[in-house]
């Protein structure tokens, strides 16, 4: 990923850039009820690297498939790359854990850059301790083969209803996470700048006790023209 997008994506808030491709005829690009599990304060930017889960069927889910050195959760661990963000379809159940403490830390310390499920994590408390953002529904202790069967590595998958395909640029802020089609990152980025830019101005004005209208959205030409010097005083 390049280094300038991804610090670009880092300074805005997922609500902007939902903005951003709603104007584009994109309305269903956050994942629905998936939270971090511990805020970080800082955004969570990367490529996305999928897991599929199905169903879990008792013949084919015993503990002795975590033997298996070629476990679909277990490579996806130890083969999601630096810098990416490692999405699970967990069919949003979150009764069995999609991983737990020891998986995230040994994506931690391989540089992944954050983790996200619409199901649970188990050992929530000490993943929320980690430096590495994750993201899921809620605590889950039982184990991911309680109910979960982990299939396809990196194939376009659902994750909290929304369509994810690998290399897709995911964003995670401390409110929610938000999918950007690889295509258009770029731009959206682009323009996601400019918004929070204007955003923050926005903000300063209100908080000084200027009416939102002709403000937010700028209708008034006035404000432009305020806006710039703000931005030259700001260096934005």
């Amino acid at each position: 990923m390049d280094e300038t997008l991804r610090d670009k994506l880092a300074t805005i808030s997922v609500a902007t850039l939902a903005t951003a491709l709603y104007k584009r005829g994109l309305r269903n690009q956050v994942i629905q009820d998936v939270h971090p599990v511990q805020r970080k304060r800082r955004n969570m930017v990367g490529p996305a690297y999928t897991l599929r889960y199905i169903p879990a069927r008792e013949d084919r889910n015993q503990l002795v498939e975590f033997r298996n050195p070629e476990h679909p959760q277990r490579v996806a661990v130890e083969t999601c790359p630096a810098g990416h963000v490692l999405v699970m379809d967990s069919r949003k159940d979150p009764r069995a854990a999609s991983a737990g403490d020891i998986l995230v830390t040994r994506m931690m310390v391989r540089g992944v850059a954050g983790v996200v499920t619409d199901g649970g994590f188990r050992d929530a408390a000490t993943i929320g301790e980690l430096d590495i953002a994750a993201y899921h529904n809620r605590p889950s202790s039982p184990t991911n083969l309680t109910l979960h069967e982990a299939l396809d590595l990196n194939i376009p998958i659902g994750c909290g209803d929304v369509a994810v395909f690998p290399g897709d640029i995911v964003v995670g802020d401390d409110d929610s996470v938000i999918v950007i089609p690889q295509a258009i990152a770029e731009e959206v980025a682009d323009e996601a700048v400019e918004m929070t830019a204007y955003e923050d101005f926005v903000v300063e004005k209100v908080k000084d006790g200027t009416p939102i209208i002709g403000l937010y959205p700028r209708t008034q030409e006035h404000f432009a023209e305020e806006f710039a010097i703000w931005r030259k005083r700001e260096k934005r």
